[in-house]
């Protein structure tokens, strides 16, 4: 099968993010799996951080359409499944409705994933301006009573970047966190930011004190897989019915994209 993988970060500008990012998934994806890797397109973020947009709900939804875009490209293409890797999800809801292959949202994989191994579960994030979304996030997959919350890790997207040649003190600073949020109830912890997940799994922390450490990427893999065979095998399809779930027709899709340009947001590749 063949997942198209799209982060909310520009990867060419993330050189050892990426090459973790390829290596994991090489660990984790069967065989005949091929994960082909997208990023948002070139000069979208001042930097190579994108936090400083991502905070703020405006840009949230503007960014989004580049993930809208690339959902329709990625059928167009004939990929198997569209996977979000990042834990915002934007648009989510929207894509489902507009392309016809499974689309995989790494946050709602890693929470039902989490609701499997424990109780409940808690969340450790860069950006604490993003707490209340992802609440709001486990609200709409319907896991509210399964949450006791999301807070801060203490440390930023550039601290993991420079961590993934020397991770000791940032692993002591992440099970700090992860105690706090154990001490809330925390049975599941959920490394919330895909680099912060890949960081993690690549030097075997899987779990502090007993409480697992989600591998929220392997979850995702897994559920990407796992819809393209239900799909396949068993013939189960998304739900159609109703006005979050009914698609337009192909040639509407085509016309309202070049009306607004999202077509110039489709990568060449």
């Amino acid at each position: 099968m063949k997942i198209w993988h799209q982060s909310f970060t520009v990867l060419n500008d993330l050189g050892p993010y990426s090459e973790a990012l390829k290596r994991h998934f090489s660990k984790v994806a069967r065989p005949d799996t091929q994960i082909d890797m997208h990023g948002m397109q070139a000069g979208t973020y001042r930097s190579n951080y994108p936090g400083n947009d991502i905070r703020h709900a405006a840009f949230q939804y503007v960014h989004g359409l580049q993930f809208m875009a690339a959902a329709v490209q990625a059928q167009q293409q004939g990929y198997d499944v569209y996977s979000l890797s990042t834990l915002p999800e934007p648009a989510l809801r929207e894509i489902r409705s507009l392309v016809d292959i499974p689309v995989v949202g790494y946050g709602e994989s890693a929470m039902l994933t989490a609701c499997m191994l424990g109780r409940k579960f808690g969340v450790l994030l860069f950006i604490d301006d993003m707490n209340e979304l992802i609440a709001e996030n486990v609200k709409n997959h319907g896991l509210e009573s399964r949450f006791v919350g999301a807070m801060p890790v203490g440390f930023t997207f550039s601290d993991v970047l420079k961590g993934f040649s020397d991770p000791s003190e940032l692993i002591e600073r992440f099970q700090a966190a992860a105690r706090r949020l154990i001490a809330q109830g925390a049975d599941v912890i959920i490394p919330g930011e895909a680099p912060l997940n890949v960081l993690l799994a690549q030097n075997g922390v899987v779990d502090v004190d007993g409480v697992p450490i989600l591998d929220s990427l392997a979850a995702w893999v897994k559920q990407a897989e796992t819809m393209h065979d239900l799909r396949t095998l068993c013939g189960i399809k998304t739900c159609r019915r109703g006005y979050y779930h009914k698609p337009p027709e192909p040639e509407r899709v085509r016309e309202v994209f070049s009306f607004y340009g999202l077509d110039r947001l489709q990568s060449s590749s």
